[in-house]
């Protein structure tokens, strides 16, 4: 199949007024995100992701810039037919409009947001992000923990949205395999009593170090860039341990710091399946 064929079953759009192109201006927006319980996904690979993990696409958007054959786009294209998944080209100017500025991609689809319940039978560790404000070290927290094999990701206080753009670029289709739970503090301060594991925190007045053996399953509960855990959340802690630093900082960043205290608790997972 080559780009003539495609554009047969295709509708095209070249006007910036279209409504599906000012619904992917709105979703560029927290509260429409929100509102319309929909995401952006960019990129050939990152919907083949969300395709094999069985997320179905509201539509698709393709470029219409693109005209050498890519068997991805050709598979992608066929799935869409036969899952009756609506295809649309756009001409170059349009797509310009609604794609990544510095880093675009030539493909867009838009899918329904999965948010999770908590756990209730708990068997694998869990890490809790609290305020946590950059979408970009949100996203690739979702793709350390789909990595390691942790269970999951809650979100409590004033998170940033984990299906930004930026997050869901950061995650390189994670986000389609981590399960995500929203929680209030007043509910998670409830809900984590159950924790049959070590419920641990990230601070910088700890005087124990990251590196030691911890009772799986593992909650793992780290705050924001700036300001840290509060102090319900400390609180919430059977144990607080730091990240060692021989330099002048005192603290790394978030994403970072996620990816080490993650390996060390799933160390023994990691290793066992290897």
């Amino acid at each position: 199949m080559n780009c003539a064929c495609e554009s047969h079953f295709m509708d095209y759009i070249e006007s910036v007024h279209n409504e599906k192109i000012k619904l992917i201006r709105a979703l560029n927006r927290r509260k429409n995100r929100r509102k319309k319980n929909l995401f952006i996904a960019e990129g050939m690979s990152v919907v083949a992701t969300a395709i094999r993990y069985d997320w179905v696409p509201q539509f698709i958007l393709m470029s219409g810039k693109t005209k050498k054959i890519s068997p991805i786009r050709t598979e992608l294209i066929q799935w869409a037919r036969t899952h009756h998944v609506a295809c649309f080209q756009l001409s170059e100017s349009v797509f310009e409009k609604i794609a990544t500025r510095g880093n675009p991609q030539d493909l867009i689809a838009v899918f329904v947001q999965r948010w999770c319940l908590p756990p209730r039978i708990i068997t694998q560790s869990w890490i809790v992000l609290e305020n946590v404000r950059d979408p970009g070290n949100l996203g690739t927290i979702v793709r350390t923990v789909d990595a390691t094999g942790i269970g999951g990701i809650i979100l409590v206080g004033s998170c940033c949205d984990p299906y930004a753009r930026e997050s869901v670029r950061a995650s390189m289709g994670s986000i389609f395999h981590v399960p995500l739970v929203r929680m209030a503090m007043t509910d998670f301060l409830q809900w984590y009593r159950r924790w049959p594991g070590d419920v641990i925190g990230t601070h910088l007045s700890a005087r124990e170090d990251f590196r030691r053996r911890y009772k799986a399953p593992v909650l793992l509960l780290l705050g924001s860039e700036g300001s840290g855990l509060s102090p319900n959340m400390v609180e919430a802690c059977v144990q607080l341990v730091r990240i060692p630093m021989l330099g002048h900082i005192d603290s790394l960043n978030i994403a970072i710091a996620a990816a080490l205290m993650i390996y060390e608790m799933q160390r023994e997972v990691i290793f066992t399946r290897q």
